[in-house]
């Protein structure tokens, strides 16, 4: 659910930018989405009404915000670099390449954790990093050199924050006695929505605002309110499934990788990208080498 969630937002994305200025859009993205989840907040603090359930927001002092801070700062880099270059590139290319955070997650996992590569899951890897350089084909078409563009550099930037974000997580979520920090995951989705909302005002207010009558214009989108439904729920359910004790971050960042399908749907009926039949064979080899991921870690 997560997964399919995601995919609507990144395609939600894709047309709020469309033509627009990307520090507001990001600015009312993370406004709304703290909209949201301060509810949730205010009730856990001042009532009893959610104890218990899925909604309650943990309290926690200044040790504990501070790892979420951190988590909002890693987020909204991935964030900032992610929307400049899905404004500027073809959703089709973007999916893919965004598709391969697993690969990095699990290589992560490798240098970080210590854990070891077994024959499938070098499999999934090499798959991926070959897909990865079929795209990069595919994009030549359409006048997007993968080695010069510094958009997808963004892009690949904004990937490569997404996998330490999602180690990060894992972290966060896991209990003490397993290395982790044991941090309830209401409290991470909630506050560190807030804590990124206050750095994109101040971006906005120090970085847009003086010169945004010589760049692109903001003009208002319904669709910027779709991402933060479809970002608030799939990350809600993401946090949820990671809070499980059996949770392993290479499986759950691999399904969740599964948005890539579609966010490749929504290019190829709504945004009429080209060069499809590529780019389509390019993304059967992601998920090929996500398979292999899954058969290798089970």
């Amino acid at each position: 659910m997560s997964a399919a969630l995601l995919g609507c937002y990144d395609s939600f994305k894709k047309q709020a930018l469309k033509n627009n200025a990307v520090i507001p859009v990001l600015f009312l993205n993370t406004l709304f989405s703290s909209l949201i989840f301060l509810p949730f907040i205010i009730l856990s603090g001042m009532t009893d009404m959610l104890d218990g359930s899925s909604f309650h927001v943990a309290s926690g002092g200044l040790e504990v915000h501070r790892y979420v801070v951190l988590k909002a700062v890693i987020v909204l880099s991935s964030w900032v670099l992610g929307y400049f270059g899905m404004k500027h590139l073809p959703l089709t290319i973007v999916g893919p390449i965004n598709a391969t955070r697993p690969v990095m997650v699990l290589v992560g996992a490798l240098l970080v954790f210590g854990e070891r590569l077994n024959v499938w899951q070098w499999t999934g890897v090499l798959l991926a990093v070959a897909s990865f350089f079929m795209l990069s084909r595919s994009g030549k078409k359409e006048g997007i050199d993968f080695k010069h563009d510094h958009w997808i550099y963004m892009i690949v930037g904004a990937a490569m924050l997404g996998a330490l974000s999602g180690l990060y997580d894992k972290y966060l979520m896991a209990p003490v006695e397993e290395g982790g920090v044991g941090l309830d995951r209401m409290l991470v989705q909630s506050w560190y929505n807030i804590y990124q909302c206050g750095m994109m005002l101040l971006m906005l207010l120090l970085l847009w605002w003086p010169k945004h009558k010589e760049t692109t214009p903001f003009h208002w989108a319904w669709s910027i309110v779709g991402v933060s439904l479809f970002l608030s729920t799939a990350d809600f359910l993401y946090f949820y499934s990671l809070s499980l004790p059996t949770a392993m971050i290479s499986i759950v960042s691999m399904v969740r990788r599964g948005s890539v399908i579609v966010s490749f749907l929504f290019g190829a009926l709504f945004f009429h990208e080209k060069n499809l039949r590529a780019k389509a064979f390019d993304l059967a080899l992601v998920l090929l080498g996500m398979v292999f991921l899954y058969i290798g870690t089970r």
